[in-house]
């Protein structure tokens, strides 16, 4: 290298020896002058090219502007060599930007690289794209940078210079990065066995599920896990500990990205994170060795405490965390002070009740004179977020005594808050303007027009504020100096109100127009216009000083300015007059109120606090202004409405079981049981329409978002579980499932068994189960899956399952793995509404009882299906019977007058929406070869949904193939 490079080495020494500029420019210039003249020679080596492309980079460096050596570096990226294509691809990303033409000659050149087997020519390829990869570079290319990441062959440090590329051209360019299709094999990598790989994948997810939450929803459960193995269960290679803190940058990305989230409604996964903090809460509690170690601490303990206010806000861990965030706000440490400050605002943005906040109220407006700007800035938000109507008049006070010395940076900001918490939280009008013009006075110029233009809406809408208004306005206006946005409000107001106070002394009508004539001559030309308007009032409401008036009109129509010379004119025209004409008093009529509008302040404040950071899951402002934003969120997200759904199960709630009806009075004409004979009706007996809650159910049960795996198999084990506890729920060459389940009341449980088919490790292994009503069906794994199923093995877990009310939609079971490539398979969950049944036994006069009194449609499902003999016009009344038991309705024998008929009873069990009863009958037409199936419920929904459960399994065609 030394003698290749002679040259170079000798180029920089002669650099380093010039003693002026000029002898540095005069070497540089004979230098290009030759390089130009090498670079022209046909049978220049390519060793030589490299070196003097090395020259024109010391060059560029130097800070001088280079115009040659850019054809030469793309040809040194095709080199084979790794010496000459690292300085080809150095020169690539120094000297050309990313939309350079050049670009395009080296994108092939680059995807070869990136295809190579080859390492180190994948990471100078990764390379070059983070650094002047451009939309057209990257859409070439980013397909090229994911399929690294994701291939099982790539070398690790080589995963995560891909993953950090995406995560590059996600900022610059998001639209490159087919977010749902490559979401899930991303998060995959989670699982990943080197830590590095994960803390720069993660660093990925954080940023692509800020924007798309929903496409990274299954990264909460990886999450979850990864945090608890690593704090708790200390799963990490002993070179990621940093100063006895387990990889803080994974632990702090991991509390962050579950910030992202929604609680869940898990409490398994609930009860993992509880224990999680909570261990990183006692590990903040051990005394820090040294600046280093205290430093990583924080930085995890921050971040928890950030998640534990997200989770819930009342928790203990909050509480205790309350008093550790006290004390760091009087730490010596600025960062510590800046982040304990950020981290109360956080906890007042989600708190029911502030009070805690409030014992420190004192050292948080010492803050306020912190020496740093960045905590004064916390401090503001902290005082504003914990601001109410006990509190507001001492803060606000106190704000204002600061807004005199406040940096001019801060004091824009420092008068929205101060606007919007004094009209929030105002305890009196008086006060309100009183300090509206007191913060108008103090901050002069950094007032903004929405201040003023909300007094005068609030003081139009607001008649008992009026004369008081119009006082302080004067006194306001005697002062020597005064804002122009206090003569602005000053002639609005004695415009409208001055002849309120006209009588009383101090505030007669020619001292009112003294006062603003004195003022206007040092205002804009706006102001005076608005000026003029209220002097053309005071002609309507004092005529004693109307001489005054006619005379600043006359003045005023001879002014440059075009506004204000057309105002005078018009307004002397009609204060001249007669004064019995009208148009005056029509012209000058009292403004009517405002409508009511949301503050504009609100809106400017909201602009000004948006970070270039990771987004916040909170805004600055209490817990009022976070609810509505999240009301505004869900209302964008299209979540489902549940309303329905909660009065449909408070409906049920009174809804008779069947051993509720025993008391009732039954009509003797009422519905009898048919005979035996089939009716007229082809299929279907349709229900009438309804309007009841119960229809509001079946509207909330959405369709499922994801697309389920489709298979003939599939269908039949699914429909052969609706009525059995006990079978396979799905296989195919790599994966086998195996299902078994028990039920007690509203209660169940499901045991999932797992089992590799192959002889390689299944990793990154995730089970999820997604309900499309979590109102009204709750479904938890009892412990997180496992990451890994081992070859030839099976994993057994666990789910509880509750039933709440009402619902049609079998939840979602969701597996993906990596076997190879990432496979994903989506299937129904054979958990359905007669599972929470029990059966009940009847006599034949209660059954026929209770049939009568439910009557028929819309609390009646009928269907007429195809069924098949065993023998010549025999009917498989054991298969009847096995679907009937199996859909948990008790058989009653010699209930129905033919022996081929089959009738069962039972009562469907919900913890919160009580008992539903369920009668069924099966009558079999051998001769037909047709059954009709009959359900009647005290739930239309009920009804329905079990006539399709036994339906289903009975006819025909459900019995073809194999079982």
């Amino acid at each position: 290298m030394a003698s290749n490079m002679r040259g170079l080495t000798q180029f920089i020494a002669d650099i380093r020896a010039s003693r002026v500029r000029e002898l540095e420019e005069k070497r540089i210039n004979k230098e290009m002058a030759n390089i130009r003249k090498k670079f022209s020679d046909a049978s220049l080596s390519s060793t030589q090219r490299k070196k003097y492309v090395a020259k024109i980079i010391f060059t560029y460096i130097l800070g001088y502007k280079v115009d040659i050596g850019h054809m030469e570096a793309v040809n040194l990226i095709s080199s084979s060599k790794y010496s000459e294509k690292q300085i080809g691809y150095l020169a690539v990303t120094l000297l050309m930007h990313e939309n350079s033409d050049f670009l395009r000659l080296v994108v092939n050149s680059i995807r070869k690289d990136l295809d190579s087997n080859n390492e180190i020519n994948n990471c100078l390829a990764l390379h070059a794209i983070a650094n002047v990869g451009g939309e057209e570079m990257a859409e070439a290319l980013a397909p090229d940078v994911h399929r690294l990441l994701i291939s099982p062959t790539s070398q690790t440090f080589v995963k995560k210079k891909a993953a950090l590329t995406l995560l590059r051209l996600y900022r610059k360019h998001p639209s490159v990065i087919p977010v749902n299709e490559w979401a899930l094999r991303i998060v995959s990598i989670m699982d990943d066995p080197d830590l590095g790989v994960v803390i720069c994948v993660v660093s990925l997810v954080l940023a692509l599920a800020q924007d798309h939450p929903q496409a990274f929803s299954v990264c909460y459960t990886k999450a979850v896990d990864r945090l608890h193995r690593v704090v708790v269960d200390h799963e990490y290679p002993p070179e990621y500990a940093y100063y006895k803190v387990p990889s803080p940058w994974l632990q702090v990305k991991l509390l962050r990205l579950l910030q992202y989230y929604a609680p869940s409604d898990d409490p398994t996964l609930r009860g993992v994170l509880q224990r999680t903090l909570q261990t990183i809460f006692n590990l903040s509690s051990e005394p820090a060795k040294n600046v280093q170690h205290n430093n990583a601490q924080n930085a995890v303990l921050f971040e928890a405490i950030g998640l534990a206010i997200h989770l819930d806000a009342k928790s203990p861990l909050v509480a205790s965390a309350t008093g550790l965030l006290a004390r760091f706000m009087i730490s010596k440490e600025t960062n510590v002070r800046y982040l304990g400050l950020d981290t109360l605002a956080h906890l007042a943005a989600r708190a029911d009740s502030l009070a805690q906040i409030k014992k420190h109220q004192s050292t948080i407006l010492l803050a306020l004179r912190d020496k740093d700007i960045s905590v004064r800035r916390r401090a503001l938000d902290l005082l504003y977020s914990m601001c109410d109507t006990d509190n507001a008049e001492t803060i606000v006070e106190e704000l204002l005594r600061y807004l005199k010395v406040a940096d001019y940076g801060l004091r824009e900001e420092m008068v929205l808050k101060i606007a919007i918490s004094t009209e929030k939280y105002a305890t009196s009008y008086k006060w309100y303007v009183d300090t509206i013009l007191q913060l108008i006075s103090t901050a002069g110029d950094h007032v903004g027009d929405e201040v003023w233009y909300r007094v005068i809406q609030i003081v139009t809408n607001t008649e008992d504020l009026q004369v008081y208004a119009a006082k302080v306005v004067v006194e306001h206006l005697k002062s020597p100096t005064c804002h122009e946005s206090l003569i602005k409000i000053g002639g609005y107001v004695l415009g409208e109100y001055g002849h309120l106070i006209a009588n009383d002394p101090g505030y007669t009508p020619i001292e009112q127009f003294s006062l603003l004539q004195m003022k206007a001559n040092f205002c804009s030309a706006s102001t005076r216009s608005l000026l003029l308007s209220t002097y053309l009032k005071f002609v309507n409401v004092f005529p004693e000083i109307k001489d005054h008036l006619v005379q600043v009109f006359d003045r005023y129509r001879y002014v440059l300015d075009s506004e204000l010379q057309q105002r005078a004119c018009e307004y002397f025209a009609i204060a001249s007059r007669p004064e019995d004409d009208t148009l005056l008093q029509n012209m000058c009529d009292e403004m009517p109120p405002f409508p009511a509008r949301e503050s504009t302040l609100l809106a400017r404040l909201n602009r000004k606090q948006d970070d270039t950071e990771d987004k916040r899951t909170w805004v600055i402002g209490g817990k009022e202004a976070n609810l509505d934003r999240e009301v505004a969120a869900k209302g964008k997200s299209g979540s489902l409405d549940v309303a329905g759904a909660k009065a449909a199960n408070t409906a049920t709630q009174h809804s008779a079981d069947l051993l509720s009806l025993e008391g009732l009075d039954l009509s003797s004409n009422g519905a009898g049981v048919a005979s035996s004979g089939l009716p007229n009706a082809t299929t279907v007996i349709p229900t009438a329409p309804t309007t009841s809650s119960e229809s509001a159910i079946s509207l909330t049960t959405a369709k499922p978002s994801v697309q389920l795996t489709v298979s003939p198999n599939i269908d039949r084990w699914y429909e052969r579980l609706t009525y059995t506890s006990e079978a396979l729920l799905y296989e195919d060459v790599q994966l086998q499932i195996g299902y078994k389940s028990e039920y007690h009341g509203h209660l169940g449980r499901v045991a999932l068994y797992f089992g590799n088919k192959l002889s390689t490790t299944l990793d990154s292994f995730t089970a999820t189960v997604e309900v499309s009503d979590p109102e009204a069906l709750s479904v938890n794994f009892a412990k997180i899956p496992p990451s890994t199923v081992a070859p030839r093995l099976q994993t057994q877990q666990l789910l509880n399952v509750e039933c709440k009310g009402i619902y049609t939609s079998p939840p979602i079971l969701k597996v993906s793995y990596l076997a190879g490539s990432l496979q994903s398979i989506a299937i129904k969950l054979p958990i359905v509404i007669t599972k929470f049944f029990e059966p009940v036994n009847l006599l034949p006069a209660e059954f026929f009882e209770r049939w009568k009194l439910i009557g028929g449609p819309p609390r009646e499902a009928q269907e007429v299906i195809p069924i098949k003999l065993v023998g010549a016009n025999v009917v498989d009344t054991e298969r009847q019977k096995k679907v009937i038991q199996g859909s948990r309705l008790h058989l009653l024998p010699d209930v129905d007058p033919n022996p081929v008929n089959t009738v069962g009873a039972s009562v469907l069990h919900m913890s919160t929406a009580g008992k539903v009863g369920c009668l069924l009958r099966v009558e079999p037409n051998a001769a037909a070869k047709l059954c009709r199936v009959t359900v009647r419920s005290t739930s239309e929904v009920v009804a329905a949904e079990v006539l399709k459960l036994v339906a289903n399994p009975l006819r025909v065609d459900a019995l073809s193939g194999p079982r």
